[in-house]
C-alpha cells in the first residue's frame, strides 16, 4: 500500500508512462472530452482539485520542460492568479498561444487528468523533458 506522494492509481500508471518529449494535459472543468485520450477526472466541486495542485503534486515525478498554455489565460485573469500560475511553473519554459492553437494539441498526449478547476483557461500542457 502507498504511503505517500500520489495515492491515485491511475495518475501513477499514466506518469510512469510518460516518456521524452510526451506531453500530458490538466485541464480545468470546462475543458472539452477527447474521447481518444485516456481522461482521469478528479473534478469533485468547483475548485477542488486546481489545476496548480494537480501540477504540484505530480512534479517530483514528472520532469517538465515546456508548458504550453492558452493567451486567453493572461487576457481574462487577475493579477494575482497570473502572478500563483507564474511562480507554479517557473521552473519550465511557457509558452503562450491562442486557446484554438493549444487545443490541437491535445490529441497528441499521452492522457488528460481533469481537475474541478474553476479559472478561465487554466490548462496546460505539459511537456516532458
Amino acid at each position: 500500500m502507498l504511503k505517500s506522494g500520489i495515492l491515485n492509481p491511475e495518475i501513477n500508471s499514466l506518469i510512469s508512462r510518460v516518456r521524452h518529449t510526451n506531453m500530458l494535459v490538466i485541464s480545468d472543468r470546462g475543458f472539452p472530452f477527447w474521447p481518444k485520450i485516456e481522461t482521469i477526472d478528479l473534478s469533485l466541486i468547483d475548485d477542488i482539485p486546481t489545476v496548480l495542485q494537480v501540477l504540484n503534486a505530480i512534479r517530483s515525478n514528472f520532469v517538465i520542460g515546456d508548458i504550453y498554455m492558452a493567451n486567453e489565460f493572461n487576457e481574462v485573469n487577475t493579477d494575482a492568479t497570473r502572478k500563483a500560475f507564474s511562480l507554479a511553473t517557473q521552473d519550465a519554459c511557457v509558452h503562450f498561444e491562442p486557446h484554438d492553437d493549444l487545443k490541437k494539441r491535445v490529441p497528441l498526449a499521452i492522457g488528460l487528468i481533469r481537475t474541478g478547476d474553476t479559472i478561465q483557461y487554466a490548462n496546460m500542457i505539459l511537456v516532458s523533458a
